[in-house]
């Protein structure tokens, strides 16, 4: 459903408010990908059954909003080949023409213009960005 025109009516309302839900990320969509790519979700179904009671937690979990999604350009075959070099070296160290690749893939990908840093975090957040959205297309 396109975005109403006219921003006074129940239909935009409404719109705003399923667009709002579908492009949030909950506590409850996290929490399901940690058990399931750890095997935990597996091990509480067949042990629980099919009924565990883990949808009702995620309803509620995902009540409190963590991310917001954003506009997200698909990986290039070249960046994926990279990306994929890159994260099986399992390297601490990041070199400047490694961070400038990252940082040029990160740009383009998340329409976003950082810059160059030395801060440690900032570039632990941008690979860790990456990573999921590279996990993505597995």
């Amino acid at each position: 459903m396109n975005e109403p025109k006219d921003k006074r009516t129940k239909e935009y309302k409404e719109w705003k408010k399923k667009f709002n839900k579908e492009n949030t990320i909950g506590l409850g969509d996290i929490v399901e990908k940690v058990t399931e790519a750890t095997g935990i979700k597996k091990a509480v179904k067949f042990i629980a059954g099919e009924d565990c009671g883990c949808n009702e937690r995620k309803e509620k979990m995902n009540a409190i909003p963590i991310l917001k999604r954003r506009n997200v350009n698909c990986l290039t075959e070249e960046e994926y080949t990279y990306l994929s070099d890159w994260f099986n070296k399992k390297s601490n160290v990041i070199r400047q023409d490694d961070q400038n690749r990252l940082l040029k893939i990160y740009n383009r990908v998340f329409n976003q213009r950082r810059e160059r840093t030395s801060c440690g975090s900032c570039i632990k957040t941008m690979t860790d960005e990456l990573r999921i959205l590279f996990n993505q297309y597995d």
